[in-house]
């Protein structure tokens, strides 16, 4: 079986890494680029492996791709500290690399862990992330947010789910989100898109339906509910910041 090395990057991130990088011990090397926490999140990755480098950060896409570059193996696996890797998973990799991979890259199911329960309707599932990749034929792309692997040759889908647990509570969902759509704006912005209020309703109003009809939202109940108003928040934010963007510009 080709060898396989497990890149993670981290940012204080000490009360998950332990359990992310437990549920890799199979791996044949595990890497982990840390951009200066101030916790014990290198302390703890020092736990599992001596390969763990300390650099500034330099955005998403420039971490993973430097991770990748340390690794002493071709296949990667790409994986956050909020996310586990089943046994069942596992197997799945080494099964497909033993057999001779037939693609460069491998899209996998992930599921989170929100409001008590395992969200398998809305935008949280089947939520498809191509992590386990030849980095001969495949790198992370991408500029502010939403990066993600750019393969050259064929991409195949894995079957079971990497679990992942996003947020502990509503509020660091809220918070986060915060970040992640003034990241959002400013890329739409630099690609010169625009919005208007209108624009801003209609985008939200698709994204609530999405994710509470043909996502299923509605089967989950109260959570699928809240989810799916909180995914359309996301999306009005994101519009709205991007009008916020275009009024400095105008001025």
């Amino acid at each position: 079986m080709p060898p396989v090395t497990v890149t993670v990057i981290t940012k204080n991130e000490a009360d998950a890494l332990a359990d992310a990088l437990r549920s890799v011990a199979w791996a044949d090397e595990i890497i982990v680029v840390d951009a200066e926490s101030t916790d014990e999140t290198v302390a703890i990755a020092r736990q599992f492996t001596e390969r763990v480098y300390v650099r500034a950060w330099n955005g998403y896409v420039e971490q993973k791709n430097h991770a990748a570059s340390l690794a002493s193996h071709d296949w990667i696996l790409s994986l956050d500290a909020d996310e586990r890797v089943t046994p069942q998973l596992a197997e799945e990799i080494r099964t497909v690399l033993a057999a001779g991979p037939s693609a460069s890259a491998y899209r996998m199911p992930r599921v989170s862990f929100y409001f008590g329960r395992w969200m398998r309707t809305t935008d949280m599932y089947p939520d498809f992330q191509l992590r386990l990749y030849d980095r001969r034929n495949a790198r992370w792309q991408g500029k502010y947010v939403h990066e993600s692997v750019r393969a050259d040759g064929t991409v195949a889908y894995l079957k079971n789910d990497l679990l992942h647990y996003p947020y502990r509570d509503l509020s660091e969902h809220l918070i986060r989100m915060d970040r992640y759509t003034t990241l959002a704006a400013r890329q739409m912005h630099e690609e010169g898109r625009h919005t208007s209020a209108l624009g801003m309703l209609v985008h939200a109003k698709l994204a609530f339906l999405r994710n509470y009809i043909l996502k299923g939202g509605f089967r989950d109940g109260t959570a699928g509910f809240v989810i799916s108003l909180v995914n359309s928040y996301y999306v009005f934010l994101k519009f709205a910041k991007l009008w916020e963007l275009q009024k400095g510009s105008d001025k």
